[in-house]
């Protein structure tokens, strides 16, 4: 069985999704989410679909399904289920999400803004999507280069160049499209994306930004100075940080998941990456929603 969903395209069309192949991800193999896993497994191969399993979901192999490779995976699937935290979803993202796989989140954590699908919905949820009852959302990474490597990083939610030790100062001089901003002591930097806004961003003061928005956001952390904010720029435009004096200890966090020491890098690059990550939710699905719901902001207003 093919199974065929659509979705509404920008100019009202019905675009044609066809999903053969979903894999199902996670980085735990805790008893939860082995359980939604196998509920999920179920779900789809009543539906018709192939199941790919990621090596952290062993424990779901049988004598028809085994664990696929990431090659495989990225090779075959037409969607990636997430099961986990924001976290999890991050972590899938990066490794399939950047390669124009769709992903779609099962919230087994707390905040959950990027997983938005409550495993006491899971049946309905995942039925109706797979019925093509879903939104797209596209989202932008951050893609940061070092200048004394041909290596690029990619992060979701933010780079933070930070000074690699509790309470301890990095300087460094900040350049938009070649243009000098400033030159600042701090503990660190936040350069974040509207995804990440919701993220380490929002703790260290920043605004949230609707995900919508072609935006950086740029926030110093702790600065040592009383007119230093937040700053917003547009997202097509490329950030250099100069490193004055780190001490060689000053270290790249990319979604506070993956280091890499900058020993002695002298200027960090960060700009917009090409890649774009495509989030499936369900069709209900609402940003300022999921903001009231998870931020505690106030109640939504009663129909007469």
């Amino acid at each position: 069985m093919i199974l065929y969903s659509f979705i509404g395209s920008e100019d009202g069309k019905k675009v044609k999704k066809n999903l053969k192949k979903i894999a199902l991800f996670s980085t735990s193999q805790d008893k939860k989410i082995l359980s939604i896993s196998e509920q999920c497994k179920e779900i789809l191969i009543n539906k018709g679909i192939e199941v790919l399993i990621d090596k952290n979901l062993s424990k779901l192999k049988d004598d028809k399904l085994s664990v696929s490779s990431q090659a495989k995976i990225k090779n075959e699937s037409d969607l990636v289920i997430a099961i986990g935290g924001d976290g999890t979803m991050l972590s899938c993202s990066r490794v399939y999400g950047s390669k124009s796989i769709p992903v779609l989140g099962i919230n087994l954590g707390n905040l959950g803004f990027l997983t938005d699908i409550d495993p006491s919905d899971l049946t309905a949820d995942l039925v109706n999507i797979l019925d093509g009852n879903f939104v797209e959302d596209e989202r932008f990474f951050i893609e940061a280069k070092l200048s004394n490597s041909n290596k690029t990083f990619l992060a979701l939610n933010e780079v933070v160049i930070h000074s690699g030790a509790v309470a301890k100062l990095i300087e460094y001089e900040m350049y938009v499209n070649d243009s000098f901003v400033y030159r600042q002591k701090s503990d660190g930097l936040i350069v974040s994306s509207p995804t990440g806004s919701t993220a380490y961003s929002l703790s260290a003061g920043g605004p949230i930004i609707h995900p919508k928005v072609n935006s950086f956001l740029i926030s110093p952390m702790f600065p040592l100075s009383l007119s230093s904010s937040p700053l917003m720029i547009n997202a097509d435009q490329k950030i250099s940080i100069s490193i004055i004096n780190s001490g060689n200890n000053a270290e790249l966090s990319l979604d506070s998941q993956n280091i890499v020491n900058l020993g002695k890098t002298n200027e960090v690059l960060l700009y917009k990456s090409k890649s774009l990550l495509t989030l499936m939710h369900p069709i209900t699905h609402d940003f300022f929603e999921s903001c009231r719901n998870k931020l505690g902001w106030s109640s939504a207003p009663k129909s007469d």
